[in-house]
């Protein structure tokens, strides 16, 4: 069920950035090429209410049903008046009760759990939502590997340059079918429980659209080949002035330190402003929670999810 009147399309693009760059929101959900990858499998829909767009989904990461949620509404000015605010929270919880769905804020970055606080003063209950916490890392920290904490990704990544001999570039165009082939056979190979393997599936079959639509949605791509075939893959997009975010990465194990040295040359071939890599949520995987951490991000940003008291 999509929950308002319009749906995100490649003519959507420039209307959204209007009001994804207008406020430094500094989570993975607010980048186009997110939410258009996700369009379809979370039923994103949106609808301008008052001085506000409204954006909803479908969140699959509860194990008992799929629930319908609102994203914090984005502003086209970079500024937010609570009592203008109030008004159009209220207008979409009646959007959703009218189609007898639960109303639930998510994806609430905490630096504007207070900005919504602001508009309903001791009405609503804010919960941490870990498992959509991303993870931000510098650049630079990613691309040097510098220091004890980094000695075996370094490790890794001196074992692959030594041993094998490969070629990073964008995907290009005339390769899309392999790159599909590659992570519809990654997929195939992993050995995980049923729920990660549906979020797995829902991924690929995102991934089919995202190809189709690389120039044009704006993704940023990285591609190893050993061989002259695809061993790894990265995909990312921008997310506000200084910050790239990676939707997707994955490396064939069998050659060791890939999944390090396509982190460290997607980081490397990064345009000069940027300074930040967000690489998403851990959806509460604990192999992929503890990849993350080994990283060692330099901070976890927090969301949460507002509910009425």
């Amino acid at each position: 069920m999509y929950m308002f009147e319009n749906q995100i399309t490649i003519k959507t693009k420039s209307d959204f950035n209007e009001y994804l760059n207008s406020f430094e929101y500094g989570t993975s959900d607010f980048s186009f090429t997110s939410l258009y990858m996700w369009r379809e499998i979370n039923r994103f829909s949106w609808q301008i209410i008052g001085d506000y767009l409204c954006l909803a989904g479908i969140s699959h990461l509860e194990l008992d049903k799929q629930r319908a949620f609102l994203f914090p509404p984005l502003t086209k000015t970079g500024t937010y008046e609570p009592s203008k605010l109030r008004k159009t929270i209220l207008e979409a919880k009646k959007i959703f009760e009218k189609k007898n769905q639960e109303f639930s804020i998510r994806l609430l970055p905490g630096s504007m759990a207070c900005i919504i606080e602001t508009a309903f003063p001791g009405e609503l209950t804010f919960i941490d939502d870990r498992p959509n916490f991303d993870y931000l890392y510098s650049k630079n920290d990613l691309i040097d590997l510098a220091g004890r904490k980094y000695h075996a990704k370094r490790n890794h990544l001196n074992h692959f340059k030594t041993h094998y001999s490969y070629k990073y570039a964008p995907l290009s165009l005339d390769r899309i079918d392999e790159a599909m082939d590659f992570i519809r056979k990654f997929n195939f190979r992993k050995e995980v429980p049923e729920h990660e393997m549906q979020l797995l599936k829902m991924e690929e079959k995102a991934m089919g659209d995202v190809f189709s639509n690389l120039e044009e949605v704006g993704y940023i791509t990285g591609v190893i080949y050993i061989g002259g075939e695809i061993q790894a893959l990265s995909i990312g997009g921008p997310l506000g002035k200084n910050t790239v975010t990676v939707h997707v990465e994955k490396a064939d194990t069998k050659y060791r330190g890939a999944y390090q040295a396509i982190n460290n040359e997607f980081c490397k071939h990064m345009e000069g402003n940027i300074r930040y890599m967000n690489r998403e949520e851990d959806m509460d995987i604990q192999g992929l929670r503890e990849a993350k951490l080994s990283y060692r991000p330099l901070r976890l940003v927090e969301k949460q999810i507002a509910v009425f008291k």
